[in-house]
């Protein structure tokens, strides 16, 4: 088994980040969880490209990407299932400023339906909510603060 790449898109909106709310198992526990939108680099494929991509899939806007801002590595367990992602981040921002005024949008993954909605960045540096891949809250404070 190889490490996974992926890409996840940050975006702002006053003191809150869009984040997909995903609930189930995950390496702290079980229940709700939060990250960013974006998803697997496919062979041969950029990881802006794949990131525009990805937005265009999810949840059918078009995104500018702003700024790349690193790479994480993150390696989890869940249950007795050890995952490795590579994971580029980049900030972005709506080409059309209307979606900002909406609360939440809707994500189609296969069958399963998603919601992404604007997280405070309270919530998440306070710990109320848990945010993935590990170390992004840490990354947040010092490049969003």
């Amino acid at each position: 088994m190889y490490p996974r790449a992926n890409t996840l898109g940050l975006i702002i909106k006053n003191n809150h980040i869009l984040l997909e709310e995903q609930e189930g198992k995950h390496s702290k526990g079980l229940g709700f969880y939060y990250r960013p939108i974006g998803g697997t680099i496919e062979f041969g494929e950029r990881s802006d490209e794949a990131l525009i991509r990805e937005f265009s899939e999810e949840i059918g806007v078009q995104v500018v990407i702003k700024r790349y801002i690193t790479c994480l590595e993150n390696i989890f367990r869940i249950d007795d299932i050890i995952g490795h992602e590579i994971t580029q981040i980049y900030l972005v921002d709506f080409k059309d400023k209307s979606h900002y005024q909406k609360e939440q949008f809707t994500i189609l993954e296969g069958n399963k339906v998603i919601n992404a909605k604007w997280v405070s960045k309270d919530e998440l540096f306070l710990g109320k909510k848990i945010l993935y891949p590990n170390g992004l809250t840490e990354l947040l404070k010092n490049e969003l603060s």
